[in-house]
């Protein structure tokens, strides 16, 4: 994707709601939470106004008036600019129609999954899942209700987008659980047997992975040819 001079997700969600009319910056707030935005673009009130100054600092919005609500402090109003319509547009354009590489706290977490003993990485996996299912019931009797007022789909297919990566991901998640507890993953038995080294024996990783035929047995003689910083 194309570094932007104001790459904050939240820009993009204030320079589409400045799209529609002016507003002051509570007004964008109120209106992304009233509309369940703030599901999908992470909203922290506090970096909202340091965005909208990064914003008119470069020219994407301008303050148009300031006004005033009773006794509450003045507010200023803004409106995007051309330039910042352009950049709405273009940006939109990218989201939609350009795949990028995601880095996910998950996939992370599993790259080192051996530092865990198998049945606390399952009981986590098992931990993780159930939240997951959660997330999907609340999710599906908030679609089945704006369903039932014949809400149209258009606004709300971000939230069926989040729903099929939590179907998908409470689907692998349930399986790899059970796969380890199943000793059916592969690899399972050397996760086993090494932490059964490292805890009867105190035979650490590295020095079981220096000769892993030893340790693990023949089917293990491809570690050998592993280069030293692989290992």
């Amino acid at each position: 994707m194309a570094k932007r001079k104001v790459g904050n997700p939240l820009a993009f969600a204030v320079l589409g709601s400045l799209g529609e009319r002016p507003m002051h910056p509570y007004e964008i707030s109120t209106l992304l939470r009233a509309r369940g935005k703030d599901q999908s673009i992470k909203l922290n009130y506090g970096s909202l106004y340091s965005v909208v100054a990064a914003l008119e600092k470069n020219g994407f919005i301008e303050a148009l008036e300031t006004v005033r609500d009773g006794n509450r402090p003045e507010r200023t109003v803004y409106q995007i600019t051309g330039t910042g319509q352009a950049e709405f547009d273009d940006w939109l354009t990218e989201l939609v129609g350009t795949t990028t590489r995601e880095f996910h706290p998950l996939e992370a977490g599993l790259a080192y999954l051996p530092a865990l003993r198998p049945d606390r990485a399952a009981e986590l996996l098992e931990q993780r899942a159930k939240s997951i299912d959660a997330d999907i019931e609340k999710t599906t009797a908030l679609h089945e209700q704006m369903a039932s007022m014949d809400f149209p789909r258009i606004f709300w297919v971000e939230s069926e987008f989040r729903l099929a990566l939590l179907k998908a991901e409470s689907e692998y998640v349930h399986q790899l659980a059970e796969e380890i507890r199943a000793d059916t993953l592969g690899g399972s038995s050397f996760w086993r047997k090494a932490w059964k080294l490292f805890e009867e024996k105190g035979i650490t990783p590295a020095e079981q992975l220096k000769d892993p035929v030893k340790y693990f047995g023949t089917e293990f003689e491809w570690m050998r040819a592993m280069p030293p910083e692989a290992q």
